[in-house]
């Protein structure tokens, strides 16, 4: 009997862990060339960039062949998207735009199962031989909701009472534009809300996600974050620009 794979990062965070995930990874290729490092996930984009259903599959598998959690961020709080995204294989869910108590239960209740929740009852590539798959889905499927409008901090109280919600993840680029601060995320106001907002999702006993640099990663670990996300972009303009100093100066 086929047994269901662990969502890695459900089961450290569970555990208390921090967990790394790589945000900005286009392909299945990719996936593979980077499988070998020690890291715990992959998100993958299906709100702004072009991972669209038809790709989930193969990239779920390139995170399975190597132990990696795939988290799928999806463009809206829809039901059919939702289960549909789950159903091609993804592990874990990141939805938009949750600003209140209701619209993170209709996360869950796209994404659960019953007796939790109504998601349709179909078999995902994730259950293939899996015995007791529906039950088991519910105990390993992920579900992340994005604090990321000013609405969601000021109901932050009622979003986080919502069960079956397993990371509480504040984005700081939409967050900042609903404050009035289009493209500055650095402003003090902005980072001061950002932290007060983890604080307070920490201080809940529930699991806080950030975006965040490899320089603020202790600020962040040592707030209580455990849900940790970097976007490898910066990795490789680094390096490039490092290179091209070392060629120009000859």
């Amino acid at each position: 009997m086929v047994e269901l794979r662990k969502n890695i990062i459900k089961h450290k965070l569970a555990k208390g862990q921090p967990t790394l995930t790589l945000m900005g990874v286009a392909n299945a290729d990719q996936i593979d060339q980077l499988g070998p490092l020690d890291f715990d996930g992959i998100w993958l984009e299906a709100e702004h960039g072009d991972v669209d259903f038809a790709d989930i599959s193969d990239l779920t598998r390139a995170c399975d062949l190597w132990d990696k959690t795939s988290i799928t961020r999806v463009h809206q709080n829809e039901t059919g998207v939702i289960y549909r995204t789950l159903d091609r294989g993804s592990q874990s869910i990141c939805v938009p735009h949750v600003n209140t108590a209701e619209e993170a239960k209709n996360v869950v209740d796209a994404a659960k199962f019953a007796p939790i929740g109504n998601r349709g009852m179909a078999t995902s590539r994730q259950g293939y031989g899996v015995k007791d798959y529906f039950l088991k889905a519910n105990q390993e499927s992920m579900l992340i909701v994005l604090i990321e409008d000013i609405i969601a901090v000021n109901n932050l109280d009622e979003i986080l009472e919502v069960e079956d919600i397993d990371v509480f993840f504040v984005a700081p680029n939409d967050l900042a534009a609903t404050m009035g601060y289009i493209g500055r995320t650095d402003d003090q106001k902005v980072q001061d809300t950002i932290d007060d907002t983890l604080k307070r999702i920490v201080g809940s006993g529930k699991n806080a996600g950030a975006l965040t640099t490899v320089p603020k990663l202790d600020h962040y670990l040592n707030m209580g974050v455990n849900c940790i996300c970097v976007n490898i972009g910066p990795f490789l303009n680094d390096g490039i620009n490092e290179a091209s100093k070392i060629i120009n100066s000859k």
